[in-house]
Order: structure tokens, then sequence, then C-alpha cells
């Protein structure tokens, strides 16, 4: 595997290596040995989600507070998304700062997003399908948030008016923000 470390303190891009002949490919999108001694990444994953979106979807972005916080191991196993995640770890020298990914089917590339940022994802194309992994369970009374188009984050989605939920449209914007993490 290829293992690309970013600006961001602790998050990282995982490319699997891809066995592709006439008939398919094959590759493993997990194996924990190896996230360990190749991308340092050592999380005791113990629930998977699954979304499906439309094109235009965004969906966050969202955290969960402690003692519920989530890392995830996020990829997209049809269609493409945008990637975001927001820095929120108080003592961080990135605090407030996002990153953008591009996450692709065709490219089986997997983001770690250790626990301390926000997420959120843009489906790029239709039938998008969304899976992750959590290193804890979903826990509806620590969710968490940040408001997708706060102008303070500085986040290019690349569309002005994305189909949004109601709840993550209320979300807090990071001024308003009292980061647990």
């Amino acid at each position: 595997m290829e293992v690309k470390k970013h600006a961001l303190a602790g998050v990282v891009e995982v490319f699997p290596r891809i066995f592709s002949d006439a008939r398919g490919a094959f590759f493993e999108p997990f194996n924990a040995q190896r996230f360990v001694e190749e991308a340092g990444i050592d999380e005791n994953w113990i629930q998977d989600n699954h979304s499906i979106s439309s094109k235009g979807v965004l969906r966050g972005l969202h955290f969960q507070r402690p003692p519920y916080a989530q890392a995830k191991l996020v990829r997209v196993a049809n269609g493409r998304s945008l990637d975001v995640i927001v820095d929120i770890r108080r003592n961080s020298p990135t605090y407030g700062q996002h990153l953008k990914v591009i996450l692709d089917a065709e490219r089986f590339n997997l983001l770690y997003v250790p626990v301390g940022f926000a997420h959120g994802f843009l489906a790029l194309e239709d039938n998008n399908v969304f899976l992750y992994k959590c290193s804890n369970y979903y826990h509806p009374a620590s969710e968490g948030g940040l408001h997708w188009n706060d102008p303070a984050l500085g986040i290019d989605w690349g569309i002005t008016a994305p189909n949004v939920s109601a709840k993550d449209d209320i979300l807090p914007r990071l001024a308003d923000l009292d980061s647990p993490f």
C-alpha cells in the first residue's frame, strides 16, 4: 500500500495495492496489521457505516463528543466524493484548518480521520456509495458539528447550493464552537 501523510497532524491517505487483470480487480481495503505497520493507524474499528447519496448531497461537517468521539476510515465504493475534514483540536497549530481529498471508487483511496476532526463530504456523482469504519459507537446525544458553509473555514465545495439536511444546515459556526477536543 502507498501511504500519504497530510499537513494536518495524524491525517493519512491510503492507496491499497490493486491486482487487476482482464477479469476485473481485487484489493484489500483494510488489513489491521498492514495499517499499523505501514500507515501507523492502530484503531479498534467497531462500527461500519454505509451511505448512498445523489449528486450534490452534502453531509456534514460532523463529529462526536467524548467519550463517544470517533476516528474514521472513509472511502467511496461507487462514484466520487469531495471529502472534507476540519481540525477542531483546541491546542493544535492547525486548529480551524481544513483538508479536502477526492475519494474515488476507481482509485480505491481511503482517508484516515483521527479523533478531533469534523468530517463531511459532497457526493460528486449519483449513486455515490460512501463507506466508513468508526472507532466508537454512534451516540445521538454526543453529536456535534460545524456549518458546512462557515466563511471562517473557507471551504470551497465547488457548489453554491448543495442538498443539505435541515439538521446540518443549522450547525454552529467555528466561532461558536466550544470544542471538546
